[in-house]
């Protein structure tokens, strides 16, 4: 069975793309299936379901989401085994830019939305540095010039991705993702392999359910942040005339 891990900012659009890749490959003769990660609620198991498309949904509510996959990945595999898919694709949202849910050895997607901001790609970490493909929605809205920037800052990201503009809603680009993705697909083994990148660090006392602030309420995984002088334009001419 193969693994396919799909991952994005939220609204990025994601499943529509997913379930037009998905309904084209069934199509192709595959049987597959599909896992919805999210934190609090989801709706998207709607649009598998309209496809004809199996799906679970796991919802880690105050888990991080990427802890909370990496813990339910191999019931998720053992699930798509038994229902003999050929195919099973994960989606995760990268709540926090720092979400890192592809696994060595499986075809790892990232969706970014073209409308989320030229310099987004960037400010993404590993969801979009570790993928193998990079799928950028609603191109068709902005400029040409635009799509340009974008995806040269996608690039300065991750210099090695295929990257591939597609609409989620008309289609337009899924037929290029079907092709890079049945290329990029092999037999994956989940138990004993390793992540791309480690996940978020944890575990703080607010990570345990702590509510109260200050610093003697603050154990385990605590960073602090470096303050220096502010720059006001009083201390500019102050240098300039010392």
């Amino acid at each position: 069975m193969m693994l396919v891990t799909v991952a994005g900012p939220p609204s990025s659009g994601k499943t529509s793309i997913v379930v037009r890749v998905l309904d084209q490959l069934k199509k192709d003769g595959l049987r597959v299936g599909a896992v919805k990660f999210d934190c609090l609620s989801s709706t998207d198991a709607l649009a598998y379901q309209n496809a004809g498309i199996p799906v679970q949904t796991g919802l880690s509510g105050n888990q991080c989401p990427d802890h909370y996959f990496i813990t339910n990945i191999e019931a998720c595999v053992a699930w798509a085994q038994e229902e003999k898919f050929d195919l099973l694709v994960t989606e995760s949202a990268g709540l926090c830019n720092r979400c890192a849910p592809h696994i060595k050895g499986c075809l790892a997607v990232c969706v970014l939305d073209n409308l989320s901001g030229l310099n987004t790609p960037l400010k993404v970490g590993p969801m979009l540095r570790t993928a193998d493909l990079i799928l950028v929605t609603k191109g068709d809205i902005v400029s040409q010039a635009e799509r340009e920037v974008y995806a040269w800052r996608v690039r300065q990201a991750n210099r090695t991705a295929d990257i591939v503009f597609v609409n989620g809603i008309n289609g337009q680009g899924v037929f290029d993702v079907v092709r890079l993705w049945r290329a990029g697909m092999s037999e994956s083994v989940i138990q004993g392999s390793r992540l791309r990148f480690p996940v978020p660090a944890a575990v703080c006392s607010y990570c345990l359910g702590e509510t109260k602030i200050g610093e003697a309420f603050q154990k385990g995984n605590v960073k602090h942040i470096k303050l220096t002088q502010a720059i006001t334009p009083e201390s500019v001419v102050a240098g300039s005339n010392a």
